[in-house]
C-alpha cells in the first residue's frame, strides 16, 4: 500500500516499549496494528532500536511524516532502556512541525490490557533486576482491567505471601517466578509465554484511548517513571 493512501485514513501512531529487556515497536492506524516488531534484547536497546525502527517503518511503506502521534512506556523499567525509548519518541515528536502528541503509558499497563478475564485480581510484572520485580495490582471491570494502586517493587516471595484469593500473574516471569507459582496453583493463574510478552501493539492502543479521550499528550512534559 501507498504510503500517502494510508496518511489519509487520518492516524498513524508509533508505539515504542523499551523499558526493560523486552523491545517492542508497532504502527497502528487507528484500525488495525499494521506493523509490529517485539523481541529480547541482551543490553543492546541504543544498537538494535533505531535499525529496527527504520526496518519496520519501510516493511510497512511509512515515513516518519505519515505519523500523526506516538506512545512510550512510561515505567517502570529500566533506568537506561526507559531513558533510550523516551528519548526516541521525545525526538521524533518535537522534530514534526508543530510537534506531534506524544503519549505514555506505564509499563505494566501494558501486560494487562493483553490478559483474558480468568480471575478478579491480576498483578502484572516486569523484571528489576537483582531477583526483583516490578508489579501492579489490577481488578477486573467494566472498562477491563483496572489499575488499583502505584506499582511497587517487590520479590517473588513477597508478592506471593500478598496473594490471598485466586490471582492471574502475567507479565516477565523468569525460571525463579515460575517454580514458585508452580508450586500454588491453587492461587495462581499462570500466564502462557505468549501472554507474558509485553506488545507494542497493545501500548498503540491503550494510547489511542487516552487520545481520542482528550488526554493530555504532550511531549515536552513526559518523564519515566522510576521505582527504586
Amino acid at each position: 500500500m501507498h504510503t500517502h493512501s494510508m496518511s489519509k485514513r487520518g492516524r498513524m501512531i508509533l508505539a515504542i516499549d523499551t523499558a526493560t529487556r523486552n523491545v517492542s515497536l508497532a504502527l497502528h492506524d487507528g484500525h488495525e496494528v499494521i506493523a509490529e516488531m517485539t523481541w529480547r534484547t541482551a543490553n543492546h536497546h541504543t544498537v538494535e532500536l533505531t535499525p529496527a525502527l527504520s526496518d519496520m517503518l519501510r516493511y510497512s511503506g511509512v515515513t516518519p511524516a505519515d505519523l500523526t502521534a506516538l506512545a512510550v512506556t512510561l515505567g517502570p523499567g529500566s533506568y537506561t532502556g526507559l531513558r533510550i525509548g523516551m528519548s526516541l519518541a521525545k525526538g521524533i515528536a518535537l522534530a514534526a512541525s508543530p510537534p506531534l502528541p506524544l503519549v505514555g503509558i506505564p509499563t505494566l499497563d501494558v501486560v494487562a490490557a493483553a490478559q483474558p478475564h480468568e480471575a478478579e485480581r491480576l498483578v502484572a510484572v516486569a523484571q528489576a533486576g537483582r531477583r526483583r520485580i516490578n508489579a501492579g495490582l489490577y481488578e477486573w471491570g467494566e472498562a477491563g482491567w483496572q489499575s488499583t494502586g502505584e506499582p511497587f517493587i517487590t520479590t517473588w516471595e513477597k508478592l506471593l505471601d500478598r496473594l490471598e484469593t485466586t490471582t492471574q500473574v502475567a507479565g516477565e516471569i523468569d525460571a525463579a517466578g515460575a517454580e514458585l507459582l508452580a508450586a500454588v496453583p491453587n492461587r495462581v493463574i499462570v500466564a502462557s509465554p505468549a501472554q507474558n510478552v509485553r506488545r507494542a501493539g497493545y501500548l498503540a492502543e491503550l494510547a489511542l484511548r487516552r487520545l481520542q479521550a482528550g488526554a493530555p499528550a504532550d511531549a515536552a512534559a513526559i518523564a519515566p517513571v522510576y521505582l527504586s
